[in-house]
């Protein structure tokens, strides 16, 4: 544990230093947030889907053939209110928050459950690449728009019956009227509607701003599902300047090249609690 607490006031010592802090972020920092989508959490709020349709996790219920739309809806919908519209089960990101709060700091997630900006973060320093659970779009798709679905989310869990919406509920683009479906990147259908073009734009003019400087890649349980998105530019971003910091925690085992391994801290610990103990640390550290 000594070598642990070493780790976290190196961590604490780049942060505080840094001109700047981009959290790349992935499906283990919502993890350790307490959106876990299995076990009991899964019985909690599924337990009838279990045992009439037999999955054992929200992942699997997501791709279930279900044989209407009205039973579609209500998983959806249902999925969709827990995950996205009831209170974050932990305070992990407003941790975070605390961390960088004063820093010039930028977000680049591709988690889709919206919690950096239900914990403060500010929407002008947030691109989440892969959607949100709370944008509809049409599943054409006929035009690049997407919808706020929190009112009819509600609704169709509020009135869901034996696992069924009521049929008036299903939505409909209203454009076209084809079925509607979640704005989440699944296949070339996903819509980059004009608020993912600007927070990429954002994302890329911080890059630029900060090319140079000394910056902090702060790497929050990221997998290898996606790696281009975070984990591989974060890497070639940190070799290309030598003031710069590659922080990567993870509960899985972490590896990086050789070329950043200077440059670099890595931590295969639980993210909430490396978050309470920086905390912590900074608290006794004034």
């Amino acid at each position: 544990m000594k070598d642990y607490y070493q780790i976290i006031e190196k961590i604490e010592e780049k942060i505080s230093e840094a001109d700047a802090v981009i959290i790349g972020a992935g499906a283990g920092l919502s993890t350790a947030a307490g959106y876990t989508y299995s076990g009991e959490r899964f019985d909690r709020y599924f337990s009838d889907f279990k045992e009439k349709f037999g999955f054992d996790n929200m992942y699997y219920g997501g791709f279930y053939p279900y044989k209407s739309k009205e039973e579609f809806w209500a998983f959806w919908s249902r999925y969709i209110y827990i995950n996205r519209y009831m209170p974050i089960p932990k305070d992990t990101y407003s941790r975070l928050f605390e961390l960088v709060k004063n820093k010039d700091y930028f977000v680049l997630t591709t988690n889709v459950d919206h919690c950096f900006q239900r914990s403060g973060f500010d929407k002008e320093r947030l691109f989440y690449t892969q959607g949100d659970y709370g944008l509809f779009q049409c599943s054409v798709p006929c035009h690049k728009k997407t919808y706020d679905n929190e009112d009819v989310v509600r609704e169709m869990y509020e009135r869901q019956k034996d696992m069924k919406i009521p049929t008036e509920l299903i939505p409909k683009c209203p454009v076209c009227g084809e079925p509607m479906t979640m704005n989440l990147r699944s296949d070339n259908t996903f819509v980059e509607d004009e608020g993912w073009l600007t927070a990429y734009r954002h994302y890329v003019e911080f890059t630029e701003l900060h090319k140079g400087k000394r910056i902090v890649y702060l790497e929050l349980g990221v997998g290898y599902n996606t790696p281009v998105i975070i984990k591989y530019p974060f890497w070639q971003m940190t070799a290309e300047n030598p003031n710069a910091t590659y922080i990567c925690i993870n509960t899985e085992k972490g590896r990086i090249p050789d070329k950043i391994e200077k440059q670099s801290i890595v931590l295969d610990f639980d993210i909430h609690k490396v978050l309470c103990d920086l905390e912590q640390f900074r608290r006794k550290n004034g």
